[in-house]
């Protein structure tokens, strides 16, 4: 069976049938097996993005979220 003799099938059938058919094919898709790969712990992200707090004075930061939060919206 080709995919195009599969789709005129797919046409044939009614709305309904052919959304039930959507919500099969998309669970068929999330019920692969994962990859086998490496499990990773949340630890390795440490220091990432650091660099883009290297010129923030923290403090600042702080005092203009907190201004922000007595403001009204």
């Amino acid at each position: 069976m080709t995919v195009e003799s599969l789709l005129q099938e797919i046409r044939a059938l009614a709305v309904p049938e052919r959304k039930r058919l959507i919500g099969l094919i998309v669970d068929t898709l999330t019920d692969e097996p994962a990859e086998p790969g490496k499990k990773h712990s949340i630890l390795e992200f440490e220091g990432v993005g650091a660099e883009m707090w290297k010129s923030v004075d923290v403090q600042a930061y702080l005092d203009e979220l907190r201004n922000e939060w007595d403001e009204p919206k």
